[in-house]
This record gives C-alpha cells, structure tokens and sequence, in this order.
C-alpha cells in the first residue's frame, strides 16, 4: 500500500497570518478552524507551534480549503519516498 503524500506547512506564521484573514476576510479560530477542516483541535495548533510539520495531503486540503486558500499557499509537498524531508524553503522560512 502506497504512503499518502505529505505536505509540510510552510510556516507556522503563515498559518497563523491566514487565519486572521481566510479567503473571505473573515478570521477563523483554531477550533473552528479544526471542526471545519475535520482535524484534531491539537494538529492546528502543532502547526501553528511548529511542533509538527507535515500533515497528510488529505487533512492538507481539508485546511487549505477551510481556510478559502490554495493548497500551496500554505504547505509545500514532500517527497513520496516514505522519508518526510522538510524542504530548505520551509526551514528558512
């Protein structure tokens, strides 16, 4: 069986920047931000710390959408090896 693509999330900041602004002008909570993308309360806010970075491509696109963004906006596609290697842009960000 195929591992599921991963997607690191650009920065933490970033998250945070297109939460008080979604696609619609509206901000959104973390809560509401999870209850509407379908994820634990807890993964949005790893995200928002950093303490994780990548998510599967799934919970990637039930985020950006929520949030009313492209999928690449806010996360960047990471190998499909197995191997979740954080690409330099997302370190340096």
């Amino acid at each position: 069986m195929a591992m599921p693509t991963m997607y690191a999330v650009a920065s933490g900041e970033r998250l945070k920047v297109l939460m008080e602004r979604t696609g619609t002008g509206e901000s959104i909570t973390s809560r509401e931000l999870a209850q509407a993308a379908g994820v634990a309360h807890g993964t949005i806010g790893a995200l928002m710390s950093e303490a994780q970075r990548a998510v599967p491509e799934d919970k990637a696109k039930a985020i950006a959408a929520a949030l009313g963004v492209d999928l690449l906006v806010l996360f960047i596609p990471l190998e499909r090896a197995g191997r979740a290697l954080i690409p330099a842009q997302v370190t340096a960000v």
